[in-house]
């Protein structure tokens, strides 16, 4: 495991925050010298601890209006299943994120799509033509009254 020291720590709070931020501005933040910033944020990405960087994007104004989650659970709990299921929904673009979870459902996926018709030919594609899905229950999102990207604890 990749230890974080304190500038380490500094350094994530910040990017997580915003990521656009120049070298300078952030070692600036950081109270660190622009190599020393630079040197550290090349380590996390490499040590794997900043995965990607990316732009958050409001789904009112894109048109992705409907959020689903969704729970689904297999017919056969093995390894080999529940590879074969997620490397299926992780090629699917309208998958944002996909659980293993434990004591109930096998998966919960949340998903994001246009209006209700792209919403079922999702279902039709994912769950309804597989042979191991043996039950799906939907939630549709009303409001989102809150939505975070960053770890806290560091």
């Amino acid at each position: 495991m990749f230890e974080l020291d304190e500038l380490d720590k500094r350094i994530l709070q910040q990017l997580q925050r915003d990521s656009s931020l120049t070298n300078q501005e952030l070692a600036e933040k950081v109270h660190a010298s622009a190599p020393t910033c630079l040197r550290r944020v090349r380590s996390l990405q490499e040590n794997g601890v900043i995965q990607k960087q990316v732009a958050i994007v409001d789904p009112q104004k894109t048109g992705s209006t409907l959020m689903a989650i969704v729970e689904v659970s297999l017919d056969v709990q093995t390894a080999e299943a529940n590879t074969a299921f997620e490397k299926e929904v992780n090629g699917e673009t309208a998958v944002l994120q996909c659980y293993r979870v434990s004591t109930g459902p096998d998966f919960i996926l949340v998903i994001q799509v246009a209006d209700m018709p792209a919403y079922h030919e999702l279902v039709h594609r994912l769950f309804t033509a597989r042979k191991n899905v043996r039950n799906v229950r939907t939630f549709f999102s009303v409001h989102r009254s809150k939505f975070e990207t960053y770890i806290n604890d560091l």
